[in-house]
């Protein structure tokens, strides 16, 4: 997000950054509970794709908690903001 705004200085870049990393990253961790859970042969269909889905809305909903500072404030307070908010979720 400091990169895309440090090189573009747009906030339809800085969003379109945010959202794509957003969807690869829930994907990509969605997969691989679908994965894991399927190769333990312990659980159903259904507790498989339940755990699929939820990881995925999960992960989605979280990241796009940085889009809220991007779409309300200044794009630059909004840079700042939202790497306070990813140090305060980290701590």
């Amino acid at each position: 997000m400091v990169g895309i705004h440090s090189g573009t200085r747009s906030r339809i870049a800085v969003i379109g950054a945010i959202l794509t990393i957003a969807i690869a990253d829930a994907f990509s961790d969605a997969l691989g509970i679908h994965i894991s859970e399927e190769s333990e042969n312990k659980h159903t269909t259904r507790e498989i794709w339940e755990s699929t889905i939820s990881t995925f809305l999960s992960k989605l909903i979280f990241a796009m908690t940085f889009i809220v500072p991007v779409l309300f404030l200044k794009l630059d307070l909004a840079i700042i903001i939202s790497i306070l908010w990813g140090l305060f979720l980290l701590s």
